[in-house]
Protein backbone atom coordinates (compact mmCIF):
# COMPACT_ATOMS: atom_id res chain seq x y z
CA UNK A 1 0.00 0.00 0.00
CA UNK A 2 1.20 3.41 -1.01
CA UNK A 3 1.38 6.61 1.65
CA UNK A 4 1.38 4.28 4.82
CA UNK A 5 2.67 6.13 7.85
CA UNK A 6 2.51 4.04 10.80
CA UNK A 7 1.74 0.39 11.26
CA UNK A 8 0.28 -1.12 14.23
CA UNK A 9 -0.13 -5.08 13.72
CA UNK A 10 -2.56 -6.83 15.88
CA UNK A 11 -4.11 -9.75 15.26
CA UNK A 12 -5.29 -13.00 17.16
CA UNK A 13 -5.67 -16.87 15.61
CA UNK A 14 -8.89 -17.99 15.11
CA UNK A 15 -8.03 -21.36 16.41
CA UNK A 16 -5.34 -22.59 19.62
CA UNK A 17 -3.23 -24.48 17.15
CA UNK A 18 0.36 -23.74 16.23
CA UNK A 19 -0.76 -23.61 12.26
CA UNK A 20 -3.25 -20.73 13.25
CA UNK A 21 -0.57 -19.26 15.57
CA UNK A 22 1.86 -19.21 12.98
CA UNK A 23 -0.29 -17.99 10.09
CA UNK A 24 -1.28 -14.84 12.47
CA UNK A 25 1.41 -13.80 14.20
CA UNK A 26 4.68 -14.99 11.64
CA UNK A 27 3.26 -15.78 8.06
CA UNK A 28 0.82 -12.21 7.93
CA UNK A 29 3.84 -10.11 9.34
CA UNK A 30 6.06 -11.59 6.75
CA UNK A 31 3.85 -10.72 3.95
CA UNK A 32 2.95 -7.38 5.31
CA UNK A 33 6.11 -6.53 5.91
CA UNK A 34 7.17 -7.58 1.94
CA UNK A 35 4.95 -5.15 0.68
CA UNK A 36 5.84 -2.23 3.06
CA UNK A 37 9.85 -2.97 2.87
CA UNK A 38 9.23 -2.94 -0.59
CA UNK A 39 8.54 0.78 -0.56
CA UNK A 40 11.81 2.38 -1.73
CA UNK A 41 10.61 5.87 -1.36
CA UNK A 42 8.71 6.19 1.57
CA UNK A 43 8.70 3.41 4.33
CA UNK A 44 6.48 3.62 7.28
CA UNK A 45 8.09 5.42 10.13
CA UNK A 46 6.96 3.15 12.69
CA UNK A 47 5.41 -0.79 13.02
CA UNK A 48 4.20 -1.60 16.27
CA UNK A 49 3.96 -5.21 17.18
CA UNK A 50 1.09 -6.25 19.61
CA UNK A 51 2.03 -9.45 21.58
CA UNK A 52 1.33 -10.57 24.16
CA UNK A 53 2.83 -11.41 28.10
CA UNK A 54 2.83 -15.22 27.27
CA UNK A 55 5.87 -14.96 25.79
CA UNK A 56 7.60 -15.10 29.34
CA UNK A 57 7.54 -19.20 30.78
CA UNK A 58 8.18 -17.58 34.46
CA UNK A 59 5.30 -19.57 36.80
CA UNK A 60 6.34 -19.28 40.30
CA UNK A 61 5.03 -15.56 41.10
CA UNK A 62 8.91 -14.00 39.69
CA UNK A 63 8.31 -10.15 38.84
CA UNK A 64 9.20 -10.12 35.14
CA UNK A 65 9.66 -7.09 33.05
CA UNK A 66 11.32 -6.59 29.39
CA UNK A 67 14.56 -7.95 29.98
CA UNK A 68 13.31 -11.31 32.07
CA UNK A 69 13.85 -14.37 29.98
CA UNK A 70 11.53 -15.08 27.08
CA UNK A 71 11.39 -19.24 27.14
CA UNK A 72 7.76 -20.06 27.00
CA UNK A 73 6.86 -23.56 27.11
CA UNK A 74 3.96 -22.84 24.97
CA UNK A 75 4.13 -23.32 21.42
CA UNK A 76 1.53 -19.87 21.36
CA UNK A 77 4.36 -17.79 23.56
CA UNK A 78 7.57 -19.53 21.00
CA UNK A 79 5.22 -18.76 17.98
CA UNK A 80 4.52 -15.03 19.03
CA UNK A 81 7.78 -14.43 19.84
CA UNK A 82 9.24 -15.34 16.75
CA UNK A 83 6.73 -12.36 15.62
CA UNK A 84 8.30 -10.20 17.72
CA UNK A 85 11.80 -11.19 16.47
CA UNK A 86 11.15 -10.76 13.05
CA UNK A 87 9.32 -7.28 13.52
CA UNK A 88 12.15 -5.87 15.23
CA UNK A 89 14.55 -7.26 12.74
CA UNK A 90 12.95 -5.72 10.02
CA UNK A 91 14.11 -2.79 7.64
CA UNK A 92 11.12 -0.71 9.45
CA UNK A 93 11.69 0.76 12.70
CA UNK A 94 9.70 -1.67 15.01
CA UNK A 95 8.43 -1.78 18.94
CA UNK A 96 7.09 -4.47 20.28
CA UNK A 97 4.02 -4.05 23.32
CA UNK A 98 3.45 -7.09 25.10
CA UNK A 99 0.10 -7.02 26.75
CA UNK A 100 -1.44 -8.71 29.68
CA UNK A 101 -5.23 -10.12 30.10
CA UNK A 102 -7.06 -7.62 28.39
CA UNK A 103 -10.93 -7.31 29.96
CA UNK A 104 -13.38 -4.65 29.30
CA UNK A 105 -17.17 -4.23 27.55
CA UNK A 106 -17.61 -7.78 25.73
CA UNK A 107 -14.75 -9.30 27.55
CA UNK A 108 -16.31 -9.72 30.50
CA UNK A 109 -15.29 -13.29 31.27
CA UNK A 110 -14.18 -13.12 34.50
CA UNK A 111 -17.54 -11.47 35.84
CA UNK A 112 -19.37 -13.73 33.90
CA UNK A 113 -17.57 -16.84 35.44
CA UNK A 114 -18.14 -15.16 38.86
CA UNK A 115 -21.60 -14.42 38.57
CA UNK A 116 -22.29 -18.38 37.34
CA UNK A 117 -20.07 -19.59 40.68
CA UNK A 118 -16.96 -19.97 39.79
CA UNK A 119 -14.69 -20.38 42.66
CA UNK A 120 -10.83 -20.17 43.03
CA UNK A 121 -7.57 -21.63 44.85
CA UNK A 122 -6.13 -19.56 47.16
CA UNK A 123 -3.16 -21.72 47.82
CA UNK A 124 -0.67 -21.40 45.73
CA UNK A 125 -1.44 -17.70 45.05
CA UNK A 126 -1.51 -17.49 40.82
CA UNK A 127 -0.71 -13.87 39.92
CA UNK A 128 -2.72 -12.53 37.09
CA UNK A 129 -1.73 -9.21 34.50
CA UNK A 130 -4.10 -7.67 32.82
CA UNK A 131 -5.16 -4.53 31.29
CA UNK A 132 -8.58 -2.60 30.24
CA UNK A 133 -9.63 -2.38 27.12
CA UNK A 134 -9.16 1.33 26.46
CA UNK A 135 -5.73 1.89 27.87
CA UNK A 136 -4.74 -1.09 25.34
CA UNK A 137 -5.82 1.74 22.68
CA UNK A 138 -4.23 4.43 24.67
CA UNK A 139 -0.80 2.85 25.08
CA UNK A 140 -0.91 2.12 20.95
CA UNK A 141 -1.25 5.32 20.33
CA UNK A 142 1.49 6.67 23.15
CA UNK A 143 3.78 4.26 21.30
CA UNK A 144 3.40 5.69 17.87
CA UNK A 145 3.80 9.15 19.26
CA UNK A 146 7.11 8.46 20.95
CA UNK A 147 9.79 10.51 19.48
CA UNK A 148 12.29 7.74 20.79
CA UNK A 149 10.65 4.58 21.80
CA UNK A 150 12.24 1.22 23.43
CA UNK A 151 11.78 -1.52 21.42
CA UNK A 152 9.94 -3.94 24.00
CA UNK A 153 7.35 -2.48 25.89
CA UNK A 154 5.03 -4.64 28.69
CA UNK A 155 1.21 -3.06 28.17
CA UNK A 156 -0.18 -4.05 31.74
CA UNK A 157 -1.61 -2.21 34.81
CA UNK A 158 0.02 -1.10 37.68
CA UNK A 159 -1.20 -3.66 40.13
CA UNK A 160 -0.18 -7.77 39.24
CA UNK A 161 -2.78 -9.30 41.43
CA UNK A 162 -3.93 -12.90 42.64
CA UNK A 163 -6.59 -14.26 41.06
CA UNK A 164 -8.30 -15.17 43.97
CA UNK A 165 -7.86 -11.60 44.99
CA UNK A 166 -9.82 -10.49 41.99
CA UNK A 167 -12.49 -12.60 42.26
CA UNK A 168 -13.35 -12.22 45.71
CA UNK A 169 -13.69 -8.29 44.90
CA UNK A 170 -15.99 -9.09 41.60
CA UNK A 171 -18.16 -10.74 44.02
CA UNK A 172 -18.58 -8.66 46.75
CA UNK A 173 -19.39 -6.19 44.03
CA UNK A 174 -21.98 -8.62 42.60
CA UNK A 175 -23.44 -9.19 45.33
CA UNK A 176 -23.13 -12.80 45.12
CA UNK A 177 -20.91 -15.37 47.23
CA UNK A 178 -17.31 -16.77 45.39
CA UNK A 179 -18.07 -19.94 44.54
CA UNK A 180 -16.57 -22.92 46.53
CA UNK A 181 -14.75 -25.06 43.83
CA UNK A 182 -11.89 -23.43 41.22
CA UNK A 183 -13.26 -23.17 38.06
CA UNK A 184 -11.85 -25.53 35.26
CA UNK A 185 -10.11 -22.87 33.30
CA UNK A 186 -6.60 -23.56 33.03
CA UNK A 187 -4.18 -20.88 34.14
CA UNK A 188 -0.44 -21.10 33.29
CA UNK A 189 0.18 -17.71 34.10
CA UNK A 190 1.80 -16.94 37.59
CA UNK A 191 4.32 -14.07 37.13
CA UNK A 192 4.14 -10.43 38.00
CA UNK A 193 4.59 -8.33 35.36
CA UNK A 194 5.80 -4.74 35.72
CA UNK A 195 5.03 -1.55 33.45
CA UNK A 196 7.39 0.23 35.19
CA UNK A 197 9.03 1.14 31.94
CA UNK A 198 5.32 2.11 30.47
CA UNK A 199 5.29 4.44 32.65
CA UNK A 200 8.42 6.19 32.91
CA UNK A 201 8.01 6.90 29.01
CA UNK A 202 4.91 9.11 30.17
CA UNK A 203 2.00 6.99 29.48
CA UNK A 204 -1.04 7.66 32.61
CA UNK A 205 -3.31 4.69 32.76
CA UNK A 206 -7.07 5.69 32.42
CA UNK A 207 -7.61 2.38 34.65
CA UNK A 208 -4.30 1.87 36.71
CA UNK A 209 -5.71 -1.50 38.52
CA UNK A 210 -8.79 -3.88 38.00
CA UNK A 211 -11.10 -2.14 40.59
CA UNK A 212 -11.34 1.49 38.55
CA UNK A 213 -11.50 -1.11 35.03
CA UNK A 214 -14.06 -3.58 36.59
CA UNK A 215 -16.08 -0.35 38.55
CA UNK A 216 -16.51 1.23 34.92
CA UNK A 217 -17.59 -2.23 33.20
CA UNK A 218 -20.15 -2.73 36.41
CA UNK A 219 -21.56 0.67 36.37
Amino acid sequence: PAEVDEVVYTVSADAFSPESYRRAYVDGLVCLLSVLESQVDRKPRRLVYVSSTGVYGQAGGELVDEASPTESSHFSGRIVLEGERRALDSAIPAVVVRFGGIYGPERTRLIDQVRQGAGCTSSPIRYTNRIHRDDCAGVLAHLLRLESPRSVYLGVDDEPAPRCEVMRWLAEQLGVPLGEYADATTIRSNKRCTNRRLRTSGYQFVYPTYREGYRAILG
